[in-house]
């Protein structure tokens, strides 16, 4: 009998594939995004060094309800808020295996309204 991958499993193997042509420097980090059923959260990765820069999150910012699109938006804000304090204007998104739609795309929207360039 065939075994079924769950889907979490489907989509780490997606980032494991887009992780191949991204990498963060101390230029341009890597800003990786983790979507949960509940919250979504964020991060400024400097894969050179191994480190990580900054991050938010629904529950840093302490969001009631962090797994809606205003959520999002808000964590986008406040990362890209964040990144300009540490004079950093460009970045590479990674989206995590998630496909570019929903919570995923309005944080990229708004970290970019925000001021970062990707």
């Amino acid at each position: 009998m065939i075994k079924k991958e769950s889907r979490n499993a489907l989509r780490e193997r997606r980032h494991i594939r887009l992780r191949k042509h991204l990498k963060g420097t101390s230029e341009a980090p890597r800003l990786a995004v983790y979507r949960s059923n509940r919250h979504i959260e964020c991060q400024l990765i400097d894969d050179s060094k191994g480190i990580t820069l900054c991050s938010s999150g629904s529950t840093q910012l302490k969001l009631e309800h962090g797994n809606n699109i205003e959520a999002a938006r808000k964590v986008g804000a406040d990362i890209a808020a964040k990144a300009l304090k540490l004079d950093i204007k460009k970045v590479v998104y990674d989206r995590g295996g998630y496909a570019y739609h929903g919570r995923v795309a309005a944080l990229a929207d708004a970290a970019r309204e925000g001021g970062l360039e990707f």
